[in-house]
């Protein structure tokens, strides 16, 4: 017990699934929280929102485990309303030491089903929002001395899976971007790495993957590169929060510009 203790985390997509698996560990080790979320619809998802009921559950968890936490509802794709989330929960807090960027989307289509639309929200929200967490955070690191920014990529940021072209787009440009921060922020004492789970037992996971069954069948010669070489269909949240703890934590004080995968072996065949 606490491996982050007395460290402050900001986290988005801290509603439910991951995000909130991750709040929930680095609560459990230590850490105060500020979780947030969207909390509303994105067009085209085949999977239901998170809501503001789930993030009050999320703070409810983390309250439980006697730590301290902040929630807000923004949007990742507004830099301005993740400057004010950020600025509110530091000025809570006192100061911020771990960055988990985890907010994302997912909308699984063949190639030539793809819209303008779902091409834009998937760059916007996993790409640019990712960005903007980034740039909205890195300064406090700056200030606190240095700390640990994690972003939540795939093992599609690393392969290139079939059905997802905007998602694979999309990851493969945030485990560019931790990599080109983890040199830039170095200097500062501040490690970026990126973490690259398979499908994981989540509204997201499951759900858009339930959804590729017509796809595969209309192409299976490609198919099984969705398959990991471990024999399970999903991890859980709480495999993936593992590494986000372990990353966040000073036993990985070395460690920047890894990709870390937790994907039962998806992207190594």
């Amino acid at each position: 017990m606490g491996r982050v203790e007395g460290k402050v985390a900001f986290i988005t997509g801290a509603a439910r699934g991951q995000g909130r698996s991750h709040a929930i560990r680095l609560a459990e080790e230590g850490a105060d929280i500020i979780a947030i979320d969207l909390c509303g619809p994105v067009p085209n998802l085949g999977y239901p929102p998170a809501t503001p009921e789930d993030l009050a559950e999320t703070v409810k968890q983390v309250e439980a485990l006697g730590r301290g936490i902040v929630s807000a509802e923004a949007d990742i794709r507004d830099a301005d309303a993740l400057r004010r989330a950020v600025d509110d929960g530091v000025a809570r807090f006192g100061r911020l030491d771990v960055v988990v960027a985890n907010a994302g989307i997912c909308i699984p289509r063949a190639w030539d089903d793809v819209t303008p639309e779902i091409w834009r929200d998937t760059i916007d929200i996993n790409l640019t929002g990712t960005w903007n967490t980034v740039r909205a955070t890195a300064p406090r690191l700056v200030e606190a001395g240095g700390g640990s920014i994690i972003l939540t990529s795939s093992a599609a940021g690393l392969k290139g899976l079939p059905f997802l072209t905007p998602y694979v787009a999309s990851k493969h440009g945030v485990t560019g971007l931790a990599r080109a921060f983890a040199h830039e922020l170095a200097r500062h004492h501040i490690r970026v790495n990126s973490v690259h789970p398979t499908g994981v037992d989540t509204p997201m996971g499951t759900m858009g993957a339930d959804g590729m069954g017509d796809m595969i069948a209309d192409n299976p010669r490609i198919g099984g590169m969705l398959t990991n070489s471990l024999p399970i269909d999903v991890t859980g949240a709480t495999d993936i929060s593992n590494a986000v703890l372990f990353l966040a934590s000073d036993e990985s004080r070395h460690v920047t510009a890894l990709a870390m995968t937790v994907d039962a072996g998806n992207t190594q065949y």
